[in-house]
């Protein structure tokens, strides 16, 4: 059964097609590591995993590689201001390295409890500026780029396709419609490769241009041809990433290959909350921590996403997420009921027609939602067994819902010294200790106890690979 996904670029719903199978190559634009991930962002990383989770289940070999970006993106998109990771360090008078590595271990905290799949390679980009400078350089002397004083910039006059991947309007551009105009720059959308550091700047090295940084998008590009090159098939992102940063991408690209890279773009559509953009500019946004703190269970969140097709805007309130923990509670009541039955004799007669329509679903452009309203349709309709638990289990590594975890809330017993910890949390908690209390909710997550902080008082479950579990 053939697998489809919507490719951006030529915004038709296309046959997938890797071009060195069973092997496929997967590029995910990582985090700008300067503060927490909000929920938004996190949506384009569940999407991301459901991409390759599915890709998995038409049995292709993955390799996976994320940026995580800890030096140049600047805080305007006209390639102006100061980098992102460095104001922050200046605020929280901390190093940009100490920054960078504190955010990075949040993100990756985050992902694991939204049963997020680690990249098969993270890359810095602070480890990687040599190949940036290799880089710039290849499309200077290939007459892409061009100097001026504070900087190394491409010329998008170089490759006649420019815009091809959103339809922007040039001319608007030229007006100065997007950004403001640097006087030196060719154009307006010319975008800076590397940048010239003033003497105080904390992160620069030698270049052939003096000491500087990369700009933004030259990490996406040198990072994904060194590990991915041939293989790269596939190159994902929320659709903010559409008209600039990935645009940049194509051409720079082009001129550092002479040809296209990329062969499908694959874009994630924006999480809103309360029917507006949620971003960390307008403090609007949430993280998965003020979900956590609320009482609710990081993959009622995943739940929540995997009920909106993923190019789809979705809004995010208190009520729907409500609404998802519920379901959670339901489905886990549903499937226990499944994994204590036996097995038919004779085996199940509608399995099959059950197994491939939900991989038609999923093959569909990853139509989740159809594949989930597949998974209750079982659920409620068919007498439970063992046979039907082990198909639940098939889904669930496309769905990623942690299915076989799935245990009775609350009916486990707990050790006294879990217990202590518990009773110390609540205490220090009152005395407003925000500090201690985080880090015995830490303790308890090492030990495999995960807590829920609800109106009701604080609830816990155990979780897989803690150090009181098997």
């Amino acid at each position: 059964m053939d697998l489809y996904i919507f490719n951006t670029k030529t915004r038709e719903k296309e046959k997938f097609k890797p071009q060195k199978p069973p092997w496929v190559g997967l590029y995910t634009c990582g985090p700008t590591v300067y503060d927490y991930a909000h929920i938004g962002n996190m949506r384009a990383y569940v999407f991301s995993d459901i991409l390759r989770r599915v890709l998995e289940f038409n049995n292709f070999k993955i390799r996976h590689v994320m940026n995580i970006t800890d030096v140049g993106h600047l805080v305007s998109d006209a390639d102006e201001g100061e980098d992102k990771v460095v104001l922050e360090a200046r605020k929280q008078k901390k190093t940009p390295y100490e920054i960078a590595e504190f955010y990075t271990d949040v993100f990756f905290r985050h992902s694991a409890k939204l049963n997020i799949k680690d990249p098969t390679i993270a890359c810095k980009a602070t480890d990687h500026i040599q190949e940036m400078i290799d880089f710039v350089k290849v499309l200077v002397d290939n007459g892409y780029a061009y100097e001026i004083s504070d900087g190394i910039y491409f010329d998008i006059s170089t490759f006649p396709n420019y815009g091809q991947l959103s339809g922007i309007d040039l001319e608007e551009q030229r007006e100065g419609a997007r950004v403001e105009v640097n006087p030196e720059k060719r154009h307006p959308a010319d975008f800076a490769l590397w940048k010239k550091a003033p003497k105080n700047h904390i992160m620069q090295w030698p270049s052939p241009w003096g000491m500087g940084y990369p700009g933004w998008h030259i990490e996406c590009s040198a990072m994904g041809l060194k590990y991915l090159d041939a293989f790269f098939d596939i190159h994902t992102g929320g659709v903010d990433h559409i008209p600039i940063h990935h645009e940049n991408e194509i051409a720079q690209n082009w001129g550092f290959k002479g040809r296209e890279i990329v062969k499908y773009w694959v874009h994630s559509e924006f999480l809103q909350v309360d029917g507006g953009k949620m971003a960390k500019s307008l403090g609007n946004f949430y993280t998965l921590d003020d979900i956590e703190e609320k009482g609710y269970d990081p993959i009622a969140f995943r739940y929540f996403l995997l009920n909106a097709h993923y190019r789809k805007k979705v809004n995010f309130t208190w009520e729907a997420l409500q609404g998802a923990q519920k379901a959670i509670e339901r489905l886990t009541e549903h499937v226990l009921k499944f994994k204590e039955a036996p097995p038919m004799e004779g085996g199940e007669p509608g399995l099959e027609g059950y197994r491939k329509s939900f991989k038609e679903a999923v093959n569909d452009d990853l139509n989740v939602p159809r594949a989930i309203a597949l998974i209750w349709d079982i659920l409620r309709g068919e007498e439970p067994s063992q046979d039907y638990y082990q198909f639940l289990l098939e889904c669930d590594r496309v769905l990623g819902l942690g299915l076989a975890e799935m245990e009775k809330k609350g009916e486990e017993e707990i050790s006294e010294e879990i217990r202590e910890l518990i009773e110390r949390r609540e205490e220090a908690r009152k005395k407003r200790n925000w500090a201690e209390a985080d880090s015995i909710r830490d303790q308890l997550l090492e030990k495999g106890i995960r807590l829920m902080d609800t109106p009701e008082g604080v609830r816990w479950e155990k979780i897989k690979g803690g150090e009181n579990n098997d």
